[in-house]
């Protein structure tokens, strides 16, 4: 197993042909990233936040989409007046990657 902490990797691209983690695998990588849940199928991860009002989700929405736009990896963005969710898969293996985990790491650090 690597030993370099999620946040400190980054992403690398996905093509097709790359499989997807088994659920034990990504069940492994989850120990970095507590908040977020494993859907039931396997093939995602979602994580919602509450703020005070529209204007800090908007916020955090643009501080997220930076570090997608570094990573070249995007999560998809489900918001409401306070509430915000975010889902990472890797559509290219329609599953999960390691890389959905990278980026899940680096949005928790956003709140720190």
């Amino acid at each position: 197993m690597e030993s370099t902490p999620l946040i400190g990797q980054t992403c690398a691209v996905c093509r097709g042909d790359t499989p997807s983690l088994t659920r034990e695998e990504a069940e492994g990588l989850m120990t970095q990233t507590p908040n977020w849940m494993l859907s039931d199928d396997g093939r995602m991860i979602h994580r919602s936040f509450i703020f005070k009002n529209f204007r800090e989700v908007l916020a955090f929405v643009n501080r997220v989409s930076a570090v997608a736009d570094l990573e070249d990896h995007h999560p998809d963005v489900h918001w409401s007046w306070n509430k915000l969710t975010l889902e990472i898969t890797t559509h290219a293996i329609r599953g999960l990657s390691k890389n959905d985990f990278i980026l899940a790491a680096k949005i928790d650090a956003l709140l720190s």
